[in-house]
This record gives structure tokens, sequence and C-alpha cells, in this order.
């Protein structure tokens, strides 16, 4: 069964203020950086441009991350979260990792997960794959049985489409008691009027580890 890629969606409004709020401080604290980025893109004219900027300003490629003061933690989370592109998100996931552990930025999700608007919430979901490539198992514990709690629980279709790819679905992944949890999951997924709930639902329950 091929895989049917997640439905397109918009940018927020509050993505754009995420990435000039990190402008404002890259110039702040990273001046040669950002002022070298500047200089070959135009920081104010598009998303496309401001996110040269930040490529550059905070670690070009995902390598040369500079040391980071603590506002830019929340700032990075905020745009990890808001941005729209499960791809392009990494621009803040890897910076935030370099400079404040991997533990952290996962416990930061985690806390969007359980206390996010329903926007932040997917957007959580997807930034936790790129959080993830160091995992940790108590933390992924964490992550798997909020993820469950909310899929069932949260009708928002964007919160549950982006959840559903990072689901476990084994029941021995979870305690006896959230086992009748993974059956709800599994059934409400098969019988959703969404397309991709129910396609994707199929390949997650042939292969419990995905």
């Amino acid at each position: 069964m091929n895989l049917m890629p997640l439905p397109d969606r918009a940018a927020s409004d509050g993505f754009g203020r995420c990435l000039a709020e990190l402008i404002v401080l890259c110039r702040a604290h990273l001046p040669d950086r950002t002022a070298k980025a500047e200089a070959e893109a135009k920081a104010d004219e598009s998303e496309h441009d401001q996110r040269i900027v930040l490529g550059t300003a905070l670690g070009h490629r995902y390598r040369d991350y500079p040391d980071l003061p603590e506002p830019f933690f929340e700032a990075l989370v905020r745009a990890a979260v808001h941005d729209p592109n499960p791809s392009f998100n990494r621009q803040f996931v890897e910076p935030l990792k370099a400079a404040f552990g991997t533990r952290r930025t996962q416990e930061a999700l985690l806390e969007v997960l359980a206390t996010g608007t329903n926007a932040e919430r997917a957007g959580a979901a997807r930034a936790w794959y790129w959080a993830t490539i160091e995992r940790f198992d108590d933390l992924q514990d964490r992550w798997n049985r909020a993820a469950l709690r909310e899929f069932v629980a949260n009708e928002d279709l964007d919160v549950r489409r982006w959840v559903l790819p990072g689901l476990t679905l084994d029941p021995a992944r979870y305690p006896a008691e959230l086992h009748p949890l993974v059956a709800e999951a599994v059934h409400l997924a098969r019988t959703h009027p969404d397309d991709y709930l129910r396609h994707r639902v199929e390949l997650q329950v042939a292969d419990p580890e995905d």
C-alpha cells in the first residue's frame, strides 16, 4: 500500500511573527552572521528570504550551530510548532537541540501537546519527528501515552492527521489499562470520514512499529 501524503496546510499568521521574532534576536545576538545573510536576502520581503537569513544565522544545513542565549529557546519552540512544513521545521528543531539539549526540546514539545491550542498541538506532532532522532525511552513513553489520548479525545481533524503518523498502535508498547484506548484509536481512524486517517491507520496496524 502506497503512503498517502498529508493534505497541504497553509501557514498561520503566527508563523510570520515567529520568523520576525527570531530575526530580531539574531540581529541582537548574532549580528555578524545575520548581516552576512541579509546582504544576500531581503529578510523582510518573503518567508523564503527570512528562512535563508535564519538558516545562515542559526546554522546552515544543520551544522556549525552557534551558542544561543536563553531568549532563543521559546522563540525557536514557537517557530518549530507554527511552521506548517514538516520538513522545513527541522530548521528550528536542530538549533534547539544543539543549543539547549534534546531532552529539553522534547519536554517542551510534550508541554505544547498537553497545553497548546489545537494548531499548536498539531505543530508539536510535526516537530516531534525531528526532535526524536535521538530518543529517550521515558520521554517517548510519555509522548506515546499523551498522543494516544489526544488522538482519541481531540476531534480537531488537523490534530488527528498530524498525531497519527507518529502514534504507536502496538498495544504491547502501553500498560494494560491503555490497551482498550489503543483499540478505540484504531477503530476511530478506520471509521473516520477522512480519507487520510483511514488510509494511514491501515499502514500502522500492518506495521505497528511505524
